[in-house]
């Protein structure tokens, strides 16, 4: 598909979702405040449910990836050609 020339940013594609879609963004957040709840308060430092981890910094949830997706900048190195 072709890149668009001018893409959205995170704020328009919330705003999007919220407005156009119909997607209630405050549900969600505490959707997520939930799942890092429950796992917290069970004494864990970091949070993986239902495949996908919670990442937590500074009390705040930053980002939620696949369990596993390798953190950026760490990508597996593909093997040398004819290896």
């Amino acid at each position: 598909m072709k890149k668009p020339r001018h893409p959205a940013s995170d704020h328009a594609v919330i705003r999007y979702l919220e407005r156009v879609k119909g997607v209630d963004i405050d549900a969600v957040r505490r959707e997520i405040g939930r799942v890092v709840d429950q796992g917290l308060e069970a004494g864990a430092c970091g949070v993986i449910s239902g495949g996908f981890v919670y990442r937590i910094e500074g009390g705040c949830v930053v980002t939620v990836t696949r369990q596993h997706t390798p953190p950026p900048g760490r990508r597996r190195r593909k093997p040398p050609h004819g290896a």
